[in-house]
């Protein structure tokens, strides 16, 4: 079962709005066993709209049609529908109740351009909006489903957590889509590929492997789908371990979860207390941490220590080591880990330091280079690594791999 997604709004294309409607809803189809195809922006320009329309229903079952349904001008979406699909503009009464109710539960006053909204083709199916006044619609032509809604964002996945995907549930007949996520650290991925040359070569024609790269991390899905669930997820249990196996050294978790929570996690358990010291980045790291909710549960503090002083008045660096070795070294990233952990009294402690670029460097410590150093109460380490010339590149790097060797450190691993 395959369907598109079709995002129109010029705001799209000038990349004035980032479009994060289609991720949604591609990730909750997905979970439905309805696999996504295409992703099409359009322009708010009745050929380009029509257009899409022809080549999605060409080649998808069901069409996702966002944006364009608003009560100004520019919003044209309802209009063109209407005229695709041969139908009728009219008023239509649940509609006209609901805005009706969506304004006088909020005290505004209803005008003409309200009132426009509970005007909607007598063809579709009208989808209930509970969190705006722009109903969703629903089409059927040449077998094909075609599904109107805003663009907001939480009028969207409202219809279609209230709506649409128990609709679809009912009216189809959809598989069983199966993923299995690993998230590696360390390890580029053409690295990854090289190891894992051997078992794509023994995955079965069900089964596919992806690469997901991003700065620091290379997450691998693989992904099957089938008719019966069980059997679906047992098959996909068995080539996760057989991935394991070969992988084993280089993976951070194996479901989709960020690494700042796993480390939470794991010092939340331990009943273990965290802080940092960073330099080069810039308090990115604490920032990970105190994402994730309860992290004051486990997190003390941090100091972003960018200038010697700093180094040397709060967290105790002596002076004599940054003079001899420079504050990008290992000896002065060992201090700061050991001073950020006696001066918040934590059992671990995270500190950097490093030329994020993109100038700074020189040709015995070019940009890119960063020194690393996890503490424990009994141990300190401390790791050099060089990332490359793109300073939001090293910052994101550098985080993530000081994240991943904090947790081998909770878990004893090195």
């Amino acid at each position: 079962m395959f369907a598109e997604i079709i995002t129109i709004g010029d705001e799209i294309l000038i990349g004035q709005v980032i479009d994060t409607n289609s991720a949604w809803i591609a990730e909750s189809l997905n979970g439905i066993g309805i696999s996504v195809i295409q992703i099409t922006p359009v322009s708010d320009r009745e050929q380009a709209i029509v257009q899409a329309l022809d080549q999605a229903g060409a080649r998808a079952d069901i069409i996702f049609i966002t944006g364009g349904l608003g009560p100004t001008r520019d919003d044209i979406t309802k209009n063109v529908l209407a005229g695709y699909f041969g139908g009728r503009l009219v008023r239509n009464d649940e509609a006209l109740e609901m805005v009706k109710e969506f304004l006088t539960s909020r005290g505004v006053e209803m005008n003409e351009l309200n009132l426009g909204q509970a005007i909607v083709p007598d063809n579709c199916t009208v989808i209930p909006n509970r969190w705006g006044t722009a109903p969703g619609m629903w089409f059927r032509k040449n077998g094909k489903d075609f599904i109107s809604m805003p663009g907001v964002p939480y009028e969207m996945k409202g219809m279609m957590t209230g709506f649409i995907l128990p609709e679809l549930r009912k009216r189809r007949d959809l598989p069983v889509i199966i993923h299995r996520t690993v998230v590696t650290q360390g390890i580029p991925e053409s690295h990854l590929a090289s190891l894992l040359e051997k078992y794509e070569d023994t995955l079965s024609g069900e089964v596919r492997l992806a690469y997901l790269p991003s700065p620091g991390m290379v997450r691998l899905r693989l992904s099957m789908t089938g008719k019966d669930r069980e059997k679906t997820e047992n098959l996909m249990n068995k080539e996760l371990e057989r991935l394991l196996k070969i992988i084993s050294d280089h993976v951070v978790g194996t479901a989709d979860e960020k690494l700042e929570k796993i480390i939470g996690e794991l010092l939340y358990k331990k009943g273990s207390t965290l802080s940092m010291a960073e330099s080069c980045t810039g308090g990115m790291i604490a920032h990970l941490i105190t994402s994730i909710p309860g992290s004051s549960r486990y997190f003390t503090g941090s100091v972003v220590a960018y200038s010697n002083k700093i180094k040397e008045e709060i967290l105790g660096v002596k002076k004599e080591t940054i003079e001899s070795y420079g504050s990008v070294s290992q000896q002065v990233v060992r201090e700061m880990a050991a001073g950020a952990m006696k001066h918040f009294g934590t059992d671990y402690s995270v500190a950097t330091s490093g030329i994020a670029g993109p100038d700074g460097g020189t040709r015995e410590k070019p940009v890119g280079l960063v020194w690393i150093a996890v503490a424990s109460l009994d141990r300190i380490i401390a790791e050099k690594f060089n990332f490359g010339n793109q300073r939001d590149t090293n910052i994101q790097k550098a985080s993530l791999t000081a994240l991943n060797m904090l947790r081998k450190l909770v878990l004893n691993k090195k």
